[in-house]
């Protein structure tokens, strides 16, 4: 690590901690040359995925806007907000552990309705109907019908 006072590159760690929740590590350095002491931050380094949306345009992976999804279609639900952040995690991991850098917003939703058919069927009625543009009643039923069938749901009575 380069000394940033006199550009030296010998240094000696003094202190080690963790830091931003565990997503880095900050260490307290001390330059050998000049006895500068200063911080440094180590991170994992994560490569830029890219959504493809259903118009085919391109964007960068934003986990806020998954976020702010799922949120929206969580409210009064009461599932807590850390449980969401978790979930988003989850599928970050999912996204970048994938061979592939381009990944489309459709297998971004599926993930997503895979992981709220576990926690709410409020929720995943929700983020379905706007993911999956819902343009009427039968929709609703279809997802219903089709939420009902998944292994360990509760039955749910579907008016047709």
């Amino acid at each position: 690590m380069q000394c940033p006072s006199c550009q030296h590159t010998d240094s000696r760690v003094l202190e080690s901690r963790s830091a931003d929740s565990g997503r880095s590590v900050r260490r307290r350095r001390e330059c050998l040359h000049c006895d500068f002491r200063f911080t440094t931050y180590e991170r994992v380094e994560t490569v830029p995925i890219t959504v493809v949306k259903r118009n085919g345009a391109r964007e960068a992976f934003n986990r806020g806007k998954l976020l702010h999804g799922l949120l929206r279609a969580c409210e009064k639900t009461g599932l807590e907000p850390a449980r969401l952040e978790a979930v988003v995690d989850e599928i970050e991991l999912q996204l970048q552990n994938r061979s592939g850098r381009e990944v489309s917003s459709n297998e971004i939703g599926e993930l997503v309705l895979q992981e709220l058919s576990q926690m709410s069927e409020v929720a995943y009625v929700r983020f379905a109907s706007v993911y999956r543009q819902f343009q009427g009643v039968s929709d609703f039923v279809a997802t219903l019908d089709g939420l009902s069938r998944l292994p360990g749901a509760k039955r749910l009575a579907v008016v047709s």
